[in-house]
């Protein structure tokens, strides 16, 4: 079963040691993550699949790393520091400040066409405060979403060392354009690549990591002649779409939306958004827009821009002129990939069933809870009837219902319920023994691809045959671990909830005959393979 909330994702990344709060030794800090050990190996496995499908496998891009503080005129000629903001209102009751937007959609259900329309909505009292039901808000008005910054030893007090935290890489790749150009004399059409840190002040950042103030871009702005830019924009559309496809994501589970004309950007021809069905519901995973000429031209001298040092320009040798080229944008963002992959992989699942006693007095208690909740006064109607609804079903269904009731346990709202102490104390123990969670990641995202277990930790010939054989496996390329931490079947559960493809033993034949005991996380099928073959056979699976 896969994972029915957000909330399961996070307790998964925060035992198994994927993602942390930052900082939180000192109470962390709103909407900031840290990748613990085997995050950074999942992230950077990410980085790594795109980086690969983008730039090594094409024969028409290049890479780039730019800088993170760059020129102020950058942000002033992209029109980030007009334009980059949110608008936002006051509720005069509760003095909290939400978004206008968001409220608008909430209460309308649709997007606003933009401000004039917001404020239209507030003045006619059509919306209200999400907080307190109150309708007595202020004006929306736009609030910048880049972080400031100082250059230099002293602060001057007049903006003349402000520079900002960028808040997207794609404007390094422009004004870069006519470095890469030169230097590596390519021709139309070409793209370049970047994978980089942006930073942006949101106002409503959440849903774990999917958005926050930093986070990692995987962006491609990839060059055309004008009139190629729709076939080029359609053939982008449907490479994103199978990279994530070949790595394993769902079919049902992504889809391809095109945005309306309302919420172009403006200087969008046309965009289109990759969505991933979240626990959330259905958010964007990457957007592919056609930027037109605006990027290079902001960047080009001009009476607009007499700042600008020349044109960025490409003199196409068939026409015998110089045009300036239209731009293609796939943009990624890495953290939210590769939380989709992880919702994507989650599955709990029951491996055998529980004893006829056991399951009747879990069932007993789930029910009890049932109970328990819809006497809760104080309680939201709708929480209510989804924890009702969800522990009835779980009830009448169990023992095949154990891996639901696994989510329940882990729900917020669901632990503030006296008697859901006891089901988490009679659901963990039977779950332990009758169920496994396990990752169903591409074996080249998995932070470990091979685990390697001795069957008896002491007996120093299996624990040396089995250190050997890690050492031999990371020597090929492939991420390996040796643990000998607990018996078979504990170390089997623990790489599956991880997501390790593959786990051997090295038991009493192995040695005699130099053969091990390959498990297969997903099929949980176990082969004897030759231990002198074994980085070859694992490898070519990799492919």
């Amino acid at each position: 079963m896969p994972a029915t909330s957000l909330d399961t994702i996070v307790s998964l990344c925060k035992r198994r040691g994927f993602v942390f709060p930052s900082s939180s030794v000192y109470g962390g800090l709103g909407s900031t993550w840290d990748y613990g050990p085997l995050g950074v190996e999942l992230k950077n496995n990410v980085k790594r699949a795109w980086w690969r499908s983008v730039v090594h496998e094409r024969d028409d891009m290049e890479g780039l790393d730019a800088a993170i503080l760059m020129n102020r005129l950058v942000w002033k000629y992209s029109g980030h520091e007009a334009t980059f903001s949110d608008p936002m209102t006051d509720c005069r009751a509760c003095k909290t400040r939400p978004r206008a937007d968001h409220v608008f959609a909430a209460q309308k259900g649709r997007d606003p066409k933009g401000l004039a329309e917001i404020n239209a909505a507030i003045e006619a009292k059509e919306i209200a405060c999400p907080k307190c039901g109150s309708k007595d808000l202020t004006p929306a008005r736009p609030f910048n979403l880049m972080f400031r910054t100082s250059v230099g030893p002293v602060d001057s007090g007049d903006d003349s060392g402000l520079v900002y935290l960028r808040p997207e890489t794609a404007q390094g790749i422009f004004v870069n354009f006519g470095n890469v150009l030169d230097t590596m004399r390519r021709k139309l059409p070409f793209g370049i690549a970047q994978v980089g840190k942006a930073f942006r002040n949101e106002i409503t950042p959440g849903n774990f990591t999917f958005r926050t103030r930093e986070f990692e871009q995987m962006e491609i702005e990839y060059f055309v002649r004008p009139g190629e830019d729709e076939a080029a924009h359609d053939a982008w559309i449907a490479e994103r779409k199978n990279w994530y496809l070949q790595l394993g994501m769902r079919k049902e589970n992504l889809r391809v939306r095109e945005q309306e004309k309302h919420e172009l950007a403006h200087y969008a021809k046309r965009c289109v958004d990759l969505e991933y069905l979240f626990p959330m519901g259905w958010s964007e995973l990457e957007g592919i827009a056609n930027r037109t000429d605006f990027d290079l031209r902001a960047h080009s001298r001009s009476p607009e821009n007499p700042d600008a040092v020349g044109e960025l320009k490409y003199f196409d040798q068939e026409q015998k002129k110089h045009l300036v080229p239209y731009v293609i944008e796939p943009s990624a963002g890495a953290d939210r990939a590769t939380l989709a992959f992880l919702c994507d992989a989650y599955e709990d699942a029951l491996v055998k069933e529980p004893p006829a006693e056991e399951t009747a007095k879990l069932r007993d208690l789930v029910e009890s809870f049932a109970r328990s909740v819809g006497r809760r006064e104080g309680m939201a109607a709708d929480v209510k009837q989804r924890l009702v609804s969800a522990a009835e079903a779980i009830a009448a269904g169990l023992p095949a219902t154990l891996p639901r009731l696994i989510g329940l346990m882990e729900d917020g709202e669901a632990g503030s319920i006296e008697v859901m102490k006891k089901v988490r104390g009679v659901g963990e123990k039977i779950a332990e023994e009758h169920t496994r969670t396990v990752l169903h990641l591409h074996p080249r995202l998995a932070p470990l691809t091979v685990a390697v277990f001795p069957l008896k930790r002491n007996d120093a010939r299996l624990v040396e045959m089995a250190r050997g054989l890690k050492r031999d496996l990371q020597k090929a390329g492939l991420r390996a671990v040796y643990d000998d931490t607990g018996a078979i079947g504990k170390l089997y559960r623990r790489q599956d909830e991880i997501g390790t493809p593959w786990c051997i033993t090295v038991d009493f034949q192995s040695l005699e005959d130099q053969t091990v005991t390959v498990r297969d996380r997903d099929s949980m099928q176990q082969e004897r393979l030759k231990a002198p073959e074994l980085a070859t056979a694992l490898t070519s699976r990799l492919a």
